[in-house]
């Protein structure tokens, strides 16, 4: 009832899934994974003899360290963190508690964070935060939708609507046509938005790997760094300063706000239909549409997803611009920003999970529909004046231009004035017997194309 933002109120349900992800736990628990990984590739370095190699059981503790960390576990760092006053150094003096004293555990507490600065342990967490997401997270989440309108769109091929452009009416389509439309757009997006290439780095205090070659000059420091990126499913940035730039980060923001903009183009067309009488969508039995209005079934799922979309995007397109933006070597304002990855996702989720409730309280009303196009006989002009360029008829738009514009145009107008036409008796006939629900060109193959 007190929280501050709607991800952690009002919407709590629906964002749980990102909450091991995104939260303060979630970033206390990668730090604690790159820490600990980091210190088993020392391990694991010929060069590195003074740390291993370590014994089966001591790999044992470090695996479950990294692997079984606790919301507990996370409250004992962040009081570790009220004494040391920075948050990676409690991290590390975390460890170094679960290690415990033992004969092989002395040599590892003091390589635990070698050479390390801050940033090779956050830019690290915060990429295995971002891909976590996208991989369990939003794309399952992106497929499903992308599905559903597929086979919506597969469903209603063949379903004549009227199309509007500039909101005048135009040449017919089917509904299952611009379902696919969409589709096609979202299957883009989300195939630029998963190609992303996630970048980390891990070069020291300014990206020279200084400390490392001074303390063991004959090491090829760049190469374990590289393996040791790379062990995370990340792909090693070699050009840093003390941070990754961050440029990956604004990609990945970039390309979710290119996709969030076609879901809001798609919601946003979806409430006219409804608007027109296209949809009808289904009610639950006790749920109210207006305070006063009793008859009144909203499309409040799509108003949702708008909205949320709407706030997610402007949080990405923040991202973008100022994450890849650093005074000198390194400045902190990109840290306070990272926190809200979370927020940003949680909006996405909330509209998705909309968008998906929305979609499925959908009942087409093909009489509507019908209705619409069928009294749309002006349409046809396109089709008649294009069979005259065919056959040579002079100035066939300019004429069916005085015939249509800016008055009814009835079946019984066309009718007359394709008999007035000098043309083959077989294509007459053709543009005699057309419909304008049956002027769809290629939009039923393509539906079922998709």
């Amino acid at each position: 009832m007190r929280a501050l933002s709607p991800t952690d109120g009002r919407y709590s349900e629906k964002v749980n899934e990102l909450r091991d992800l995104f939260s303060e736990y979630g970033l206390i628990r990668f730090r604690v994974l790159v820490e600990v990984r980091w210190l088993q590739c020392l391990a694991d370095e010929p060069e590195i003899e003074e740390v291993g190699p370590i014994s089966s059981v001591m790999k044992d503790v470090l695996n479950g360290i990294a692997d079984d960390f606790s919301i507990d576990d996370a409250e004992r760092v962040k009081a570790i963190e009220a004494s040391t006053n920075h948050d990676v150094k409690a991290v590390e003096y975390f460890i170094r508690e679960k290690l415990g004293d033992g004969p092989e555990t002395q040599p590892l507490k003091d390589f635990l964070h070698f050479s390390c600065t801050s940033e090779d342990i956050n830019n690290l967490a915060y990429a295995l935060m971002l891909r976590s997401a996208r991989s369990d997270v939003l794309l399952p989440r992106m497929r499903e939708l992308r599905n559903r309108l597929k086979a919506m769109a597969r469903e209603y091929a063949e379903l004549p609507m009227l199309s509007r452009t500039h909101g005048q009416t135009a040449s017919p389509t089917t509904l299952g046509k611009e379902l696919a439309n969409v589709a096609a757009r979202l299957e883009r997006a989300q195939q630029q938005f998963t190609a992303v290439e996630i970048l980390g780095k891990f070069n020291g205090a300014v990206g020279n790997y200084n400390a490392h070659v001074i303390a063991y000059p004959d090491a090829d420091w760049q190469a374990i760094s590289h393996r040791f990126v790379e062990s995370l499913g990340v792909h090693p940035n070699a050009y840093t300063t003390q941070i990754e730039p961050h440029d990956w980060t604004a990609e990945y923001s970039h390309a979710l706000l290119r996709y969030n903009t076609i879901l809001i183009d798609f919601a946003r067309d979806i409430w006219g239909y409804i608007s027109l009488g296209y949809f009808k969508q289904k009610v639950a039995k006790d749920e109210v549409g207006s305070s006063t209005m009793p008859h009144k079934v909203n499309p409040i799922d799509f108003e949702n997803a708008e909205g949320n979309l709407g706030m997610a995007n402007a949080m990405l397109g923040h991202f973008a611009e100022k994450l890849p933006i650093s005074r000198w070597q390194r400045d902190l304002t990109d840290s306070t920003v990272q926190r809200n990855f979370g927020v940003a996702a949680g909006y996405i989720v909330i509209a998705l999970q909309s968008l998906q409730k929305g979609v499925g309280k959908l009942q087409v009303n093909r009489d509507a529909i019908h209705a619409d196009v069928a009294g749309a006989w002006e349409v046809l002009a396109e089709a008649v004046q294009t069979v005259m360029r065919r056959y040579g008829i002079p100035e066939p738009y300019e004429k069916l231009k005085a015939l249509t514009r800016g008055q009814a145009v009835t079946r019984e107008i066309l009718i007359e004035f394709v008999n007035t036409l000098d043309i083959p008796g077989g294509e007459k006939q053709r543009l005699l017997d057309l419909t304008p629900d049956t002027y769809i060109g290629l939009a039923a193959k393509q539906a079922r194309d998709i």
